[in-house]
């Protein structure tokens, strides 16, 4: 089964965010229920037992995290997210890799949108702008171990912990 670890996201109002990209990038949007913050991607693995027993070892987030801002990845951009910036989060990574766990080039955010097209660059970055240090939500203190199903209308995930 395709695993990973991450933490659950609420965003105040993702219809807005969404409604203010229309017409100008073109993408797969997360659904709003698959929104969240991945610790460690495990990818196929057979038994997750192991990876239970070593993320009991893994305390909640102290608290939530505020998500502000919105970013991307890649030149042209390809993936758009929304920041979570906090040392928290960097704190709990290294707490990750303590527990043996692998987090590659940890960066944290919550991705939104898988762009395949950006019909307009100018009015991208205009928009983009409008929500520098903007409060979208917050990470929920939660951790859990996730099963990912791929499905032709896109991806299911459900807690096993």
């Amino acid at each position: 089964m395709r695993l990973f670890i991450a933490s659950p996201v609420i965003l105040n109002d993702y219809a807005s965010i969404k409604a203010d990209f229309d017409g100008i990038i073109e993408g797969k949007w997360v659904e709003e229920e698959n929104l969240h913050l991945t610790w460690v991607f495990l990818g196929e693995v057979d038994d997750p037992g192991p990876i239970m027993e070593k993320l009991r070892t893994i305390a909640p987030l102290e608290t939530t995290v505020t998500m502000a801002e919105l970013g991307y990845f890649g030149r042209p951009p390809r993936v758009f997210f929304a920041k979570a910036e906090s040392k928290l989060l960097y704190d709990k990574a290294r707490e990750f890799k303590e527990a043996g766990f692998d987090l590659y080039r940890f960066k944290p955010h919550i991705t939104l949108c898988r762009i395949k097209h950006i019909h307009n660059y100018r009015a991208y970055k205009e928009v983009l702008k409008s929500y520098r240090e903007k409060k979208l939500g917050i990470l929920l203190p939660q951790i859990h171990l996730y099963k990912s199903e791929l499905t032709p209308s896109g991806a299911i995930h459900s807690s096993l912990t």
